[in-house]
C-alpha cells in the first residue's frame, strides 16, 4: 500500500479518466434536465440557492488559502512520511482558519450594519465543506482515485438539490427549511469523502509538523500558499462577479435566468475539467524535472482535443438550443437564457482551446504570474460590468458578454507568459486548419435551408455539421486522440 501511495504516476490512468468524464457527464445531464424542466418553475427561489453557493464559492479559498495546490506542487518533493505530514498540515490549517474565520462571523452577527447578510450564514458551512472536500479531491487525484470523490462532488448535489427544491416549490418546507437541507447536504459529502481518502490514503494522524518543514521550507511552503490563494481567491472572485453584479442590479429572478444560461454552457468544460484535475500532479511532475518536452507535446495534443470536443458541442448548442427550447413545456422562461447561452458557451470553448496554461503556471516557479493574470481578468470583468450595467443600463446578456472579453484578456496574458518564459504555445498548423474546418462546418449547416418540423431541423442540421467535422478531421488527422480511438474500435470491427 505504501508503495503505491509513494508513486507518482507519469501519466493519469485511463480507467479513472474514463470514469471521471463519465460521472461529470452523467452530473451535468442531471442538471440539464432540472435546469429544463424544475428550475425554471421558480427562478427567483433558482436565483436564491446560486447566490449561495457564489457567496461559498468566493469564502472556500479564503478558508483553504491555498493548501490544495501546495499539497499537489511540494508532493513530488517529498517522502512517503512528508507527504502524510503534508496531508495533515493542510487539514490542520483549513480547520484553523475556519474556526478563526466563525468566530469574526459570530462578532459580525452583533453589528448592526451586518444583520442583513442572511444569506452568508448559509454559505459559511457550505464554504467550510467546499474547502475540506477540495483539499480531498486533491488528495484523491494524487493517488489516482479521482472518480468516487467526483461522484460526491457532482453527482449528489445534482440529484439532492432538485429534490430539495421541489420541497420548497410544493409548500413541503419552508425556503429557510430548504437552505439548511442545502448546508447539511454538502456536510454529508464532506463526511463520505472524507472517508474516502482515509480508505485509500492513511495519513497517520501526527500535528507535530517540525521534520516537515525540515523537509520543504515553512518560508516557500507559505510563500507558494499565499499567491495560489491569492490566485484562486482573484480567480473565483473574477467568475462569480457575474451573480454579485447581477443581484446588485436586478432581482433573483433575473439571477435564475442568468444561472440557467451558466448552467447549460457548462456541459461544454466537462471534458476539461476532468483533464485539467487529472493532469495537474503530472504537470507538476514534468515541471519539476524540466521536461518540457514532453510538456510541449501534451501541452498541443489536450489543447487541440479540448477543443475539438468543445467546438462540437458549441455547434449542436448554436444550431439546436433555440429548436429544442420550443418544445418544453417550460420554453417561455427558458428562452430569455438563449443568449446568455451561446455567450458563455463560446467563452467556455476560447478556455478549453488554450489548454492547461493555467496549471502550468501555478506548478511552476513563475507562479506568481497568477496573480497578475488574475488581477486583469477582475479588472476587466468588474469595469466591464459597471460599464455595461451601470451606465448603458444593458440586460444580463452583457454580464455575459463581459466575461467573454475579459476571459479572452486573461488568456491571452497567459499564453504570451508561457511562450516567453518556457517557448511553449499549444497551437501549431494542424490546430488552424481545426478551427477552419470547425467554422466551415458551422456555418455550412447553419445557412441549410429550414423544416417546417422543428424537431427534423433540429436533428438535421445538427447531424450535417457532426459529419462534416467527425469525418473530415479524421480524414486530415487533425486530432490524434480521436484518430487513434475511431482506430482502435475499426480494427476491433
Amino acid at each position: 500500500m505504501e508503495m503505491s501511495e509513494n508513486k507518482m504516476n507519469t501519466k493519469p490512468s485511463h480507467k479513472q479518466a474514463f470514469f471521471f468524464t463519465i460521472i461529470n457527464y452523467v452530473g451535468i445531464l442531471i442538471g440539464i434536465v432540472s435546469t429544463l424542466f424544475i428550475y425554471p418553475k421558480n427562478k427567483e427561489l433558482l436565483g436564491i440557492f446560486r447566490y449561495i453557493e457564489s457567496l461559498a464559492q468566493i469564502i472556500f479559498p479564503v478558508l483553504l488559502l491555498g493548501a490544495s495546490q501546495a499539497l499537489i506542487n511540494f508532493h513530488p518533493k517529498l517522502d512517503l512520511h512528508h507527504k502524510k505530514q503534508l496531508f495533515n498540515y493542510s487539514v490542520f490549517s483549513i480547520a484553523f482558519i475556519s474556526l478563526i474565520a466563525l468566530g469574526l462571523l459570530l462578532i459580525g452577527s452583533f453589528i448592526p450594519f451586518l444583520n442583513g447578510m442572511k444569506y452568508v450564514y448559509f454559505a459559511f458551512p457550505i464554504a467550510v465543506f467546499l474547502a475540506f472536500i477540495e483539499l480531498f479531491k486533491k488528495q484523491s487525484t494524487i493517488i489516482q482515485k479521482i472518480s468516487i470523490p467526483t461522484f460526491l462532488d457532482n453527482i449528489v448535489p445534482k440529484i439532492a438539490l432538485p429534490v430539495i427544491f421541489c420541497l420548497a416549490l410544493f409548500g413541503l418546507i419552508s425556503v429557510q427549511e430548504s437552505l439548511v437541507f442545502y448546508c447539511v447536504l454538502y456536510g454529508f459529502i464532506f463526511l463520505l469523502a472524507f472517508l474516502y481518502v482515509l480508505k485509500h490514503f492513511k495519513p497517520k494522524w501526527n500535528f507535530d509538523f517540525k521534520s516537515l518543514f525540515e523537509s520543504v521550507s515553512k518560508r516557500d511552503y507559505l510563500k507558494f500558499s499565499l499567491f495560489a490563494f491569492a490566485g484562486s481567491l482573484g480567480s473565483v472572485f473574477a467568475f462569480r462577479i457575474d451573480v454579485i453584479m447581477i443581484k446588485s442590479f436586478f432581482n433573483m429572478e433575473t439571477l435564475g435566468t442568468f444561472s440557467i444560461g451558466v448552467t447549460l454552457a457548462s456541459a461544454l468544460a466537462i471534458p476539461a475539467t476532468g483533464i485539467f484535475v487529472l493532469y495537474a500532479p503530472i504537470i507538476s511532475n514534468y515541471l519539476k524535472e524540466n521536461n518540457l518536452k514532453e510538456l510541449n507535446t501534451k501541452y498541443k495534443e489536450v489543447s487541440k482535443l479540448l477543443f475539438f470536443i468543445g467546438a462540437l458541442l458549441y455547434s449542436g448548442i448554436f444550431l439546436g438550443i433555440s429548436d429544442l427550447f420550443s418544445m418544453l413545456p417550460t420554453h417561455e422562461s427558458l428562452m430569455a437564457s438563449v443568449p446568455v447561452i451561446l455567450i458563455l458557451g463560446f467563452n467556455v470553448l476560447i478556455n478549453m482551446g488554450t489548454g492547461f496554461n493555467g496549471e502550468i503556471i501555478t506548478y511552476s516557479k513563475y507562479y506568481k504570474f497568477n496573480i497578475i493574470a488574475i488581477a486583469i481578468l477582475v479588472v476587466l470583468n468588474v469595469s466591464l460590468n459597471l460599464l455595461f450595467l451601470a451606465y448603458l443600463k444593458m440586460g444580463i446578456e452583457s454580464v455575459a458578454v463581459a466575461s467573454l472579453i475579459s476571459l479572452v484578456g486573461f488568456n491571452l496574458a497567459k499564453l504570451v507568459f508561457i511562450y516567453k518564459k518556457f517557448e511553449l504555445l499549444p497551437f501549431d498548423k494542424s490546430y488552424l486548419k481545426l478551427v477552419v474546418i470547425v467554422a466551415i462546418s458551422l456555418l455550412t449547416a447553419n445557412f441549410i435551408p429550414k423544416f417546417e418540423s422543428v424537431l427534423a431541423n433540429l436533428i438535421f442540421k445538427i447531424g450535417v455539421c457532426f459529419l462534416l467535422n467527425l469525418s473530415i478531421i479524421y480524414k486530415l488527422k487533425l486530432v490524434y486522440q480521436y484518430n487513434f480511438w475511431i482506430d482502435k474500435i475499426l480494427k476491433r470491427k
